[in-house]
């Protein structure tokens, strides 16, 4: 599986954080900041979108490194996707992906080969 394919399927290289980051483009991370604090209905800074995605070294949005329950659930499985899963079909916090992104299911489809 490519190294920026989250747990959950999703592609990293496509997130607009991880896009504002490698491009240092702070006019982006101001953009990114307004539209998510509206849709989280919490204060986003643009200083909190630096990320180079969710499975490699580097930053990460506070809410990919501490809160993202997809995330913490396959580190303390020891998973390197959620594809790897058992529960996969089942899991409640990774639904919305899978009820959202083809292309997350697929990548997590693609992990388990």
């Amino acid at each position: 599986m490519k190294p920026l394919i989250a747990y959950c399927g999703l592609d990293c290289e496509k997130c607009e954080a991880r896009q504002a980051t490698i491009h240092k483009d702070d006019e982006k991370r101001k953009e990114i900041a307004e539209r998510w604090s509206e849709l989280n209905h919490v204060k986003i800074t643009p200083e909190m979108i630096n990320c180079l995605g969710c499975r490699v070294d580097g930053p990460k949005t506070p809410y990919c490194e501490l809160y993202c329950p997809i995330r913490k659930c396959a580190l303390a499985k020891g998973f390197s996707s959620c594809g790897l899963c058992p529960e996969v079909k089942s899991c409640q916090d990774i639904k919305a992906v899978m009820d959202n992104s083809p292309e997350a299911v697929l990548n997590l489809k693609e992990s388990k080969e």
